[in-house]
């Protein structure tokens, strides 16, 4: 009779486990064997039920791909913020919460400040004009909004006046609120470079009040292990469209693009110089 390699069913036992309790098991139950065997029976079947075990843990594990499990703590990471009652001024005036999206495993993250009234609405980060400014920014770079991942530093849309149009900056107390969660979706999505959408969002992520964006930008810092870099808002090249702010903005999207080893053309290179 072969011998069994405990040693190597062990360590596929623990891997099967970790994934039940990832998917919310909290016990296994096993019916009990009435029939009486011989040794050698029992024997026998503890080979195949052993041999078994080893196909199926070793079939069951690669099944769940890394990106399977990421989106399995984001969606459970997703259902806290949409339950959270923190801000109460924020739950009563929120049409919904806007978690974040994109892809999970991406190198490249976009934070902003807090949604606004579209992102409200549709429950999506960076829909209105400016979310499509820097759709076209993302695809400058040659990537895509489902090759990155965006979110926002506020979950909540920041709170007006009842009549009044426009969106409000979220204060220091509201950012540092939320700031868990958004630490989190790090934690979980792992990005090797984080860009920080104007002065509000760095200032949500770093804890430093009252930065001026002009002093920061361009410049990477250490963020949990990732590389954080603050630029202009896309709404501020909305209402200063000027060829040298846009080629500020991009100069420092071709740094990220440098840090991330992407390749870069000519062509990019040279945007918004005339």
């Amino acid at each position: 009779m072969e011998k069994i390699n405990h040693g190597k069913i062990k360590p596929l036992i623990y891997k099967y486990l970790e994934i039940l309790q990832s998917l919310g098991y909290t016990h296994l139950s096993f019916p009990r064997t009435l029939k009486k065997e011989t040794e050698q029976s029992i024997e026998a079947s503890k080979t195949n039920k052993l041999s078994d075990l080893s196909s199926s843990l070793n079939t069951s594990y690669q099944k769940i791909t890394p990106k399977e499990k990421v989106d399995q703590e984001l969606n459970l990471l997703k259902k806290k913020v949409e339950n959270c009652q923190y801000c109460q001024h924020l739950v009563a005036f929120r049409t919904q919460t806007v978690f974040g999206s994109g892809n999970p495993l991406s190198k490249l993250m976009f934070v902003g400040e807090a949604p606004g009234a579209e992102e409200d609405q549709q429950g999506e980060p960076f829909v209105g004009p400016a979310g499509q400014l820097l759709t076209k920014m993302i695809k400058a770079m040659g990537l895509s909004r489902d090759q990155v991942y965006i979110a926002n530093v506020l979950k909540c849309r920041p709170d007006i006046p009842k009549g009044q149009k426009g969106n409000r900056k979220p204060t220091p107390e509201e950012m540092a609120t939320c700031l868990p969660y958004l630490l989190s979706q790090i934690r979980l999505i792992n990005p090797k470079v984080i860009v920080a959408l104007g002065a509000t969002a760095y200032e949500g992520l770093t804890g430093k009040i009252g930065i001026k964006i002009s002093e920061v930008r361009g410049k990477f810092i250490d963020f949990n292990g990732a590389f954080l870099i603050a630029t202009y808002h896309p709404s501020y090249l909305l209402h200063n469209p000027s060829l040298a702010n846009k080629r500020k903005v991009w100069e420092d999207m071709l740094a990220v693009m440098s840090k991330l080893q992407m390749p870069i053309s000519e062509k990019q290179k040279n945007y918004f110089l005339s």
